[in-house]
């Protein structure tokens, strides 16, 4: 309530009308509707963020996956919420230590260990018994993947946390060595947490990204599916990411691709301005297929 309606509008602190005190009661009680509205929001937000975040920080994998699963729903809900309301409340929750996803995910399913412990039995019965945590499966780091990929594109200081845990390093190292499950997930991953965000583009350069995700655009031993999904991501990488044509990825990638497939990819990358999210979509899927293609031998 402003000030303006808080004050007396007499010497006597008695409104001057019936129609004035009728209309003040109707603002508060539209006010206090609101104002009940917004916490019930902010509830269900923070239940549903403390809920999967306390599963997705469990020993077993199957109470990881379920706990993904749940956060992933939310940022599904989230995304397609008919207004801000709820964006905003998830965004000013990723300021609060107990309540941030990016963290969880590269302390947890993320989480890429040097070396594997060995587990004997006075670890399990000795008086101060080893924490014992279940590996994660493919299922479980392709979920990671995705709730990663949902928190970058929702809101970009998700992207500057995740530059924290080295996440371009993480997520090149499960390209490399993880199978088809994780491999098309985590290209997906790669390209929202680079999004306006030139420390994790700089990452990208580091480490090798393009020469990684070149190696298995060029393998026709990889299956297809993934071999297109790198198509897409370079298609969107030089679209949506490296804009500029003086950056030096294209010189590059005429050195990894030749100049004719370096030429084709900036040529089709520039698509999609004036088309809806089903055609711009289906045109990413053509045009990965032309660059694929143009790889092949005859």
């Amino acid at each position: 309530m402003s000030r303006k309606e808080a004050e007396p509008a007499g010497g006597d602190g008695s409104s001057p009308s019936g129609v004035d005190e009728g209309g003040s009661s109707s603002g508060s009680g539209a006010e206090l509707a609101d104002a009940l509205a917004r916490r019930r929001l902010y509830r269900e937000v923070t239940l549903a963020l403390r809920s999967g975040l306390r599963d997705a920080m469990a020993d077993f994998s199957f109470r990881r996956a379920r706990g993904l699963r749940s956060l992933l729903g939310f940022l599904r809900s989230t995304a397609s919420a008919e207004d801000d309301a709820r964006l905003l409340l998830f965004r000013h929750s990723q300021s609060i230590p107990d309540l941030q996803v990016i963290p969880v995910l590269f302390q947890n399913s993320l989480h890429q260990p040097k070396e594997v412990p060995v587990v004997t039995l006075d670890h399990i019965i000795g008086t101060e018994p080893m924490r014992i945590t279940s590996p994660p499966t493919d299922s479980e780091i392709a979920l990671a993947l995705r709730v990663l990929e949902g928190c970058c594109l929702l809101y970009s200081r998700c992207t500057a946390l995740a530059h924290k845990y080295k996440a371009v390093k993480v997520l090149l190292n499960i390209l490399a060595s993880r199978g088809p499950t994780e491999q098309g997930v985590c290209l997906d991953a790669l390209i929202s947490v680079m999004l306006d965000s030139p420390s994790n583009q700089m990452d990208f350069d580091e480490y090798s990204g393009l020469e990684k995700v070149a190696e298995l655009l060029k393998d026709v031993q990889v299956e297809r599916h993934i071999r297109l999904k790198c198509g897409e991501f370079l298609l969107l990488l030089i679209g949506h990411v490296y804009v500029k044509e003086n950056s030096p990825i294209h010189e590059q990638m005429k050195n990894l691709f030749g100049e004719q497939c370096a030429s084709l990819i900036w040529a089709a990358s520039r698509f999609g301005s004036t088309l809806d999210a089903e055609q711009r979509q289906t045109t990413l899927q053509i045009q990965a297929m032309r660059v694929v293609e143009s790889l092949e031998p005859y």
